[in-house]
């Protein structure tokens, strides 16, 4: 097998958050694979392939990048962020444990910057101390789970970076996972809602959380909870690393 497989991050928007060695990774490839907005993010050019498709099919998106791969091509498949932050880094690695033809192949994973990391460089440090993410979409895991993970995180007092809050299939989750985190106890925490972090339609806005309203998200905002330490120094917030 002659071909490559390169599992590429590309950043939360902004084409200067793509790394350097991402943007080799594409000027070099035959083949863009992701979700449809990702690589359209990828600009044309001759020689190259994209191949969109939609955002549940990660298994088979992951196994034609795997064929292609095998058959000489060399593959980029693309995700936002970082491949390996609720991306398909993993998918590949499931379609490969499930194809053991495929094993041999050339597979590398390039990170991201992450919407998490993006969202707080915006608004401060507020994931400078102890910090968890949690995705919200309940399409790969029982709501149950989400619901025990919201409880414990709120009881171990980390902040909590919440992926995927809202969507048009999935309005009531971040409405139930504010009133988890209102009745464990957090309604003074700050909370900071980022959207499309490095566009031109970044919004930051930042409330208490008894002043959130699911509304203020959907699928291009980043959630960030503060930890019980959590401060504001104008209009930054951080956590302090130290604790009392």
């Amino acid at each position: 097998m002659t071909g490559a497989l390169t599992i590429a991050g590309l950043g939360p928007g902004d084409e200067a958050l793509v790394t350097p060695e991402v943007s080799a990774a594409l000027a070099s490839a035959t083949d863009i694979l992701g979700y449809a907005p990702y690589v359209a993010r990828v600009p044309a050019r001759a020689g190259l392939k994209l191949h969109p498709t939609d955002n549940r099919m990660e298994l088979q998106r992951a196994n034609e990048a795997l064929r292609l791969a095998s058959e000489g091509q060399r593959v980029v498949l693309v995700s936002s962020g970082d491949p390996g932050v609720f991306a398909m880094a993993s998918a590949v690695f499931e379609a490969l444990e499930n194809s053991p033809q495929w094993q041999g192949l050339s597979i590398r994973v390039l990170p991201g910057i992450t919407a998490m990391l993006a969202a707080a460089a915006r608004a401060g440090a507020p994931l400078g101390h102890d910090f968890c993410a949690i995705n919200l979409s309940d399409n790969l895991k029982p709501w149950m789970t989400i619901e025990k993970r919201l409880r414990l995180a709120a009881e171990a007092d980390f902040a909590i970076a919440i992926y995927n809050p809202r969507s048009a299939s999935r309005p009531d989750g971040f409405a139930r996972a504010l009133e988890i985190l209102g009745e464990s106890g957090l309604g003074e925490r700050t909370v900071i809602f980022a959207r499309a972090v490095s566009t031109p339609e970044e919004q930051i806005e930042t409330v208490t959380l008894k002043q959130a309203r699911p509304e203020m998200a959907d699928m291009r905002t980043l959630v960030i909870i503060g930890n019980s330490a959590t401060r504001r120094v104008g209009r930054w917030v951080y956590a302090p690393r130290h604790v009392r």
